[in-house]
């Protein structure tokens, strides 16, 4: 065979061999890569290369880098491909790389009143997914709850028969566990997130214990550290409040509103953890008290700045830090009066504001209307709502624990 019609029949076996969908490579091009001469090769049969001699493996630092950089959905993946990465998912250690280099996504865990079983939706609410069912017994999933994050945390408050017990779910095992309780059990009470902290404060505390104990209204403080799973107590505020809200800004803990034994407080209040100590801020809520009836104060924190939805009129607010005052900045587009404000989620969605209530669309109780907005306190007109969902989501009941867990 001449070689005009040899380099022809090598130019047609390459391109059916691109056209099955494989790249051509000549024998010795294959040989000088493994870094064997042409005479081994042809003597020896092909064996798999070990290519660890020629690209060097990553340290465990950049691995955790790199990895800590995957869609936290993803991570259920990444314990399957060896034990190393299994132990850095299992151990947290992904997430505390996460915080330190900021990357970090925020989520939402939501539980409806008669349901069993917590749900975690991601950024955008495009996929969710079904947490492992809470191991309580049938007082604690059938009452009243109250619950709130610390770092990877979900803890869940709420009554058993033996009394006010703490769950606690644990992102990076995706199981739940008993405890730890609080140094003052509690419920009806105020809490705020702060990084890889919590804290609780007020509330109504059942002294004497059992159900025939005397329920008083207090004013302790305690912390959450979700790396030594235990509670510290803080200094008392200078009031008592149940049915109070909390939120974090300024570095401060803040504690708004919430009645007392005797009436409805308008008053605030924040704990400067520097000067470790509490400063009373009168007449916080003047215009806007709460009512015997209405839920606790609705509030939420965007890039410090504190707004709020008045529960009798759907109106948004924003603080006016100078002025103790509030401005008004126009309707939510889901309906806070509903139910005098139970059954609504308003919290801080990284650096939007979210909310969830009773549909304005639809006529069905089960459907429920989720928005975000980016809040600017100086405009004057409406916020611009971003609808993420009306009705497709159906839940049995509006009233619901929703907490925004960023990690």
């Amino acid at each position: 065979m001449s070689k005009g019609k040899e380099r022809a029949t090598e130019e047609s076996d390459e391109q059916d061999n691109e056209k099955d969908g494989e790249s051509y490579v000549p024998d010795n091009q294959n040989s000088l890569e493994l870094g064997l001469d042409s005479a081994s090769s042809s003597s020896e049969k092909p064996q798999d290369a070990d290519y660890s001699t020629y690209i060097p493996s990553l340290s465990y630092e950049l691995e955790g880098l790199i990895l800590a950089r995957f869609p936290r959905s993803e991570y259920w993946k990444i314990s399957f491909v060896n034990k190393r990465f299994a132990g850095l998912v299992k151990s947290g250690e992904l997430f505390k790389i996460r915080r330190n280099i900021g990357f970090i996504e925020p989520s939402v865990l939501m539980l409806a009143s008669g349901e069993n079983c917590w749900w975690g939706f991601d950024q955008g609410f495009s996929s969710r997914r079904r947490l492992p069912v809470l191991p309580s017994d049938i007082c604690f999933a059938s009452g009243d709850k109250e619950s709130l994050c610390a770092g990877t945390h979900l803890l869940v408050s709420g009554r058993e028969l033996e009394g006010l017990m703490i769950w606690r779910y644990e992102l990076a095992m995706n199981k739940w566990y008993k405890g730890p309780s609080m140094i003052y059990p509690r419920c009806l009470f105020a809490s705020a997130t702060c990084g890889n902290s919590a804290y609780v404060a007020g509330g109504i505390a059942v002294v004497g214990g059992g159900m025939s104990g005397t329920q008083i209204v207090h004013n302790t403080v305690e912390k959450y550290d979700p790396e030594t799973r235990s509670w510290t107590p803080l200094p008392r505020m200078n009031r008592p409040r149940k049915l109070c809200s909390g939120c974090y800004m300024d570095d401060r803990f803040y504690v708004i509103g919430g009645r007392n034994a005797n009436e409805e407080l308008t008053c605030g209040e924040f704990f400067d953890e520097g000067k470790n100590e509490w400063t009373l801020i009168p007449e916080m809520l003047k215009d806007n008290p709460v009512l015997s009836c209405h839920s606790p104060p609705l509030i939420a924190v965007v890039n410090n700045e504190l707004y709020s939805i008045e529960a009798s009129s759907n109106q948004l607010k924003v603080y006016l830090k100078g002025s103790n005052s509030w401005k008004r900045l126009g309707l939510v587009p889901v309906r806070a009066d509903y139910n005098r404000g139970w059954g609504v989620a308003f919290k801080s969605f990284g650096d939007k504001l979210f909310v969830i209530g009773a549909s304005t669309v639809s006529s069905s109780r089960s459907s429920m209307a989720i928005y975000t907005c980016n809040p600017d306190p100086r405009s004057d007109g409406l916020p611009n709502w971003e609808l993420l969902d009306n009705g497709r989501i159906q839940l049995s009941h509006f009233i619901m624990n929703c907490c925004v867990m960023v990690a």
